[in-house]
């Protein structure tokens, strides 16, 4: 496979400085192409439709896997922030370590996962305690963290 990188909820890309990496395989559970209340225009449409709970490739198939789940519980259906970042069910955990270790499943061993999370309604550290995992590195302290594991 030429690409060595899965983003598993690319959304609209927000944070890719290159939204077509060569590299980089882009999924999501959707795709959107409309207006937020604003105007401004959001787009999703990632290369593979998926469910990160079901990643569709075999095991050890890449070197980084991005995961930028949902961070919502309280939000409404058809708001802005549903549209842009998506919405968890109110019984996260499951949904969130099925993700995790899914991501853990496609990634080479010594893999990096990188794992992106807004903790505007859920603690960053409650979320952290779901995995079976310790992270490398990451910050800690931000309303919006950037933690990496590694897959041994």
């Amino acid at each position: 496979m030429d690409k060595t990188i899965i983003d598993i909820c690319c959304g609209s890309k927000m944070f890719w400085f290159q939204k077509q990496h060569p590299s980089a395989v882009y999924m999501d559970i959707r795709e959107f192409d409309g207006e937020l209340c604003d105007g401004r225009k959001l787009i999703v449409k990632p290369d593979v439709i998926g469910d990160f709970k079901n990643i569709p490739y075999p095991d050890n198939s890449f070197k980084v896997a991005v995961f930028d789940p949902p961070h919502l519980i309280n939000a409404g259906n058809n708001s802005w922030l549903v549209k842009k970042y998506g919405k968890l069910p109110e019984d996260f955990s499951n949904e969130l370590i099925q993700g995790f270790n899914e991501c853990m499943r496609v990634l080479e061993p010594y893999g990096l996962l990188v794992f992106k999370w807004c903790a505007e309604q859920i603690p960053t550290s409650q979320i952290l305690k779901l995995f079976d995992r310790t992270p490398l590195f990451g910050d800690k302290r931000a309303k919006t963290s950037w933690i990496v594991f590694m897959k041994e």
